[in-house]
């Protein structure tokens, strides 16, 4: 099926030298003969041939062409490569989760016996999947921690597939050497693997720092206003546009072409809800780093934070999430949350609303104790994805539950 996927997953490449906020607008769009203006939704399980020799052709990968749309649609096309343009890689898989999108990529691409090195800081549900479902597929997964170049080496084995990693990490913001890790999985003949949920390419390109294949829940930011949910595999035309699209056009997880055409629409406001999330969350930082009742806040944006020159380098901003811990525990964390009266208690993150949860009985619960406090997930911590509001009234909402404390 070379052709069929190369012809549905190649990168627009009269946009290539447009910027990012037109490429966020215009990448991907094939008008139809009725010469819309806003992009199409093709709400059908199927398309019609002109003849069974062309039904053949297509199905046999001769003839590019729709097909069926669990692995061919117009508008789930669209958004595939409009988000291709904008992380710069050739190809994009869209998924019909974010965990999809990490399970059609580890599935595309290893066997049994391979052996994948994550970091700990990991969201939950992915080391869930690894330890209890992939493992039964015989695939091996190690933990270290994310920052420790030194760990990752020493975890790498000869059977290593994979290094696997988010950064800024969730909900820590620990900040990844991408550089590094990249010249430390090519001297061992392995991938690079991250996931990039939490800055978009709106403000982190991990591929140019040499990351073989990027990740999205096109849920958070890439939606921004917690429509649907669906993924994103981004990569280059063999490991993505062959490999994990065969996955997905076998086993079917596939994105919903009304999800897509949300998707769409969030692509091309990204860029700039990204520098006003990055703006709120700046502020709210400083100023709860200055409050009594707050341990510690983890905020690459802060100076304080041990990633920040590094996050300098490899993002254009700092993104939209702060973790921090209070005194008092698992207590004094709900006490908080639950005196909000605006923001939403919710596990979901970049929305325009701005949400709060508590790791770790939320995104991190199904871990254990020890899991947990490998990973960095406190009793006491709290995580916010900071909206769009006026930030005063934010940090009005959140003095409400320290006030309490």
């Amino acid at each position: 099926m070379a052709g069929f996927s190369s012809y549905f997953r190649v990168v627009m490449t009269d946009l290539k030298d447009k910027g990012f906020a037109t490429r966020a607008v215009r990448a991907g769009q094939v008008r139809t003969p009725e010469g819309e203006h806003s992009e199409p939704i093709f709400p059908t399980s199927s398309f019609v041939f002109d003849s069974a020799e062309q039904a053949a052709a297509r199905f046999g990968g001769d003839e590019p062409g729709n097909i069926y749309s669990r692995f061919s649609n117009p508008t789930v096309r669209t958004f595939e490569q409009r988000l291709a343009s904008l992380e710069q890689g050739e190809s994009c898989v869209a998924t019909a989760s974010g965990m999809s999108a990490i399970l059609a990529t580890f599935m595309g691409l290893c066997a049994a016996g391979d052996h994948i090195v994550s970091s700990r800081s990991v969201f939950g549900t992915t080391r869930v999947l690894f330890d209890k479902y992939l493992s039964k597929f015989g695939l091996q997964t190690d933990y270290v921690p994310l920052t420790d170049l030194t760990a990752w080496e020493a975890a790498i084995k000869p059977n290593t597939k994979a290094l696997f990693l988010e950064t800024p990490s969730n909900p820590l913001n620990e900040i990844a050497d991408l550089a590094a890790l990249s010249t430390l999985a090519k001297q061992h003949d392995c991938l690079l693997i991250v996931d990039n949920c939490f800055c978009t390419p709106a403000l982190q390109l991990p591929l140019l720092f040499g990351a073989d294949i990027v990740i999205h829940s096109a849920t958070k930011y890439i939606d921004g206003q917690g429509r649907c949910v669906g993924g994103a595999v981004v990569g280059d035309a063999q490991r993505v546009g062959e490999d994990v699209f065969g996955f997905l056009r076998t086993a079917g997880p596939t994105m919903s072409a009304f999800n897509a055409w949300t998707f769409l629409k969030g692509l091309e406001t990204l860029d700039l809800r990204m520098k006003a999330h990055s703006a709120n969350a700046n502020q709210l930082a400083h100023w709860l780093q200055q409050q009594k009742q707050v341990i510690q806040v983890f905020y690459a944006g802060l100076e304080s934070h041990p990633g920040h020159q590094l996050a300098k380098q490899q993002q254009s901003d700092f993104g939209g999430i702060i973790a921090f811990e209070v005194e008092g525990g698992q207590k004094a964390a709900w006490k908080l949350i639950n005196a909000a009266q605006f923001i939403s208690i919710t596990a979901n993150l970049g929305d325009t609303k701005t949400t709060i949860t508590h790791p770790a009985t939320t995104t991190h619960g199904r871990l254990s104790v020890e899991a947990r406090a490998e990973s960095g997930i406190s009793d006491g911590m709290i995580r916010l994805s900071v909206g769009l509001e006026n930030v005063e009234d934010i940090q009005a909402d959140i003095q409400r539950g320290l006030d309490l404390l």
